[in-house]
């Protein structure tokens, strides 16, 4: 069986054949996940993810189960083992956001049916699936395209690291010292041989040239406490028109959302013609529906007995 917890679960060839299956989803009526319903639990509060994945589980046919943190209580009222093996037995599909990461590689050793990470606190792989696509999209996708990633060395970079050792981008990562991403994650891309990986202190240098602008919160949830810290730890990081200006002049500005306008990203920029975010946030929905499709067309089509091979014949 196969999860997507991460983007290094899928091999290049295949996040090629989620794109190509997204764009066929968005038109195409059939319905892969007519009869199956599909559980999705939310530890954190959630707008595109909840409603971009229950949103697709529908258009695909299926019907989604939503599950808050004050109903099942996982990790605390209930074993995560326990949560997997009881949900695998209602439903067809399990997608998550969650805090921890380990609960959710947890979750897909007890799961008898896929796990999707909905974003966990090392990793947003569907997330950066879906900008890679609005990349492509926008022509952006090619071989050498250099994104630029200014903020903190959060898990949505950890995911473009993570996309980097599948496609030959250049990834660069602005941050202040003391904000790096995983360092295993960045092993690993560093190392792949596929993309290109810098971490640069220099706002300015890091965005000369960029074909890609991308920005992020400074604090998440769960990091409250380190706001005023985190404020001038990054003032010198907005995204903003001067910082902008350093990039190619048909560069896109990129960011997750939800975005906090003044502090990471001014409204000069988010609401450019650069800005692509609205994009991003729909084509969620769509490489979702891929990802859900996959997974289950995979899980569930029947196995394949190949002809058995015919005995070596005598020659004449």
């Amino acid at each position: 069986m196969k999860d997507f917890l991460s983007i290094l679960d899928f091999a290049t060839e295949e996040i090629w054949e989620i794109f190509e299956l997204a764009d066929r989803l968005k038109y195409d009526a059939s319905k892969p996940l007519a009869g199956k319903t599909v559980a999705m639990i939310f530890q954190k509060p959630s707008l595109r993810t909840r409603v971009s994945f229950e949103a697709g589980v529908v258009q695909l046919g299926g019907h989604p189960v939503c599950l808050s943190q004050e109903s099942i209580g996982l990790g605390k009222r209930e074993s995560v083992a326990d949560v997997a093996r009881v949900l695998s037995r209602y439903n067809d599909l399990i997608v998550a956001r969650v805090f921890e990461h380990d609960d959710l590689i947890e979750m897909a050793r007890h799961a008898s049916v896929p796990v999707i990470n909905a974003l966990s606190d090392l990793s947003h792989p569907c997330q950066v699936l879906a900008d890679a696509y609005t990349m492509r999209q926008r022509g952006k996708l090619f071989e050498g395209a250099k994104v630029v990633f200014v903020g903190d060395g959060n898990n949505v970079a950890n995911s473009w690291l993570e996309l980097a050792a599948r496609l030959p981008i250049h990834f660069v990562l602005a941050s202040p010292k003391g904000y790096a991403p995983n360092a295993e994650l960045l092993r690993i891309a560093t190392s792949s041989g596929v993309g290109k990986v810098e971490i640069v202190h220099n706002p300015q240098a890091a965005v000369w040239d960029a074909d890609v602008v991308y920005g992020d919160v400074w604090t998440s949830m769960g990091q409250e406490a380190e706001s005023e810290t985190r404020k001038r730890d990054f003032a010198s990081y907005q995204i903003n028109a001067d910082l902008m200006r350093y990039a190619k002049p048909d560069a896109i500005f990129m960011h997750c959302l939800p975005a906090r306008r003044g502090e990471e990203v001014t409204d000069e920029v988010i609401d450019s013609p650069q800005s692509v975010v609205f994009d991003q946030a729909e084509n969620r929905l769509h490489v979702q529906k891929a990802i859900m499709a996959k997974l289950v067309e995979q899980h569930y089509a029947p196995a394949f007995s190949p002809t058995p091979k015919a005995k070596n014949r005598k020659k004449r």
